[in-house]
Order: structure tokens, then sequence, then C-alpha cells
């Protein structure tokens, strides 16, 4: 068999040749990660055909990577949703508490200047 070629399938010698159609994979479900992708500007949306899920790729700087999965485009979008949410509850500092100058409870209000330890009018008197 060495050094003898064989020809098969569609460019056998004298056969005329056969048109290839494109077959277009998961059509519906390309086009609704196209269309999510679009809708949603600060993330990467795909959908991957040997996983046959939806993959969404956050474009803005994080500490690490975030990819979220999900076996359909409407759960992928409500989980997108969530991670933001999630995310920016996180990047965001607590609240700080400020004393109460009547009894010296913790006020429950958020700080709106830093508070400085110096009490200037104290030292004057």
């Amino acid at each position: 068999m060495i050094g003898r070629s064989r020809h098969c399938g569609r460019h056998r010698d004298g056969q005329p040749l056969t048109k290839v159609y494109r077959r277009l994979w998961d059509g519906p479900a390309r086009s609704e990660a196209e269309q999510l992708d679009r809708s949603c500007q600060s993330w990467s949306v795909l959908y991957s055909l040997g996983q046959r899920r939806f993959y969404a790729l956050a474009a803005w700087p994080t500490p690490e990577p975030l990819i979220i999965a999900d076996d359909t485009a409407e759960g992928l979008a409500e989980r997108m949703r969530e991670a933001e949410t999630a995310f920016i509850r996180h990047a965001l500092p607590a609240p700080a508490s400020l004393p109460d100058r009547r009894d010296g409870a913790r006020s429950q209000a958020p700080a709106v200047a830093p508070q400085h330890g110096r009490r200037p009018y104290r030292e004057a008197a």
C-alpha cells in the first residue's frame, strides 16, 4: 500500500463535483447570544457549540476573571444581573457609623465627610 494513492470521498477522479452546503449549528441559540451581547455592553456573551451552554465574561476590571454560564439565555441574563449586584455590593465600602453626641450610641447614618480625631474648640478653651 505504500506509494499508492487512493481517491475516495467527493474528490474521486471522474466524479462530478458535489455542492457542499454550510450547516449552521444551533442557529437560534447563537442569535440569542449575539442579541444578548449587543444589549449588555459590560459583558461579552458567547454560545458554546460543544457544551451547548451560554457563557458571559465580565468586560470590566475584576480581581479575577468573572465567567458565568447557564443553559438558557434568560437564565444567563438573570445570573449576569445577580453578579453585577453582588460585585457592586462588595466593591462599595460599608457605611461608617458615627458616634452620637448625646448618649454615646453609634449612629447608623453614613459618613458624609471624614471625621478628624482633633477637636480644636476644646483645645482653645
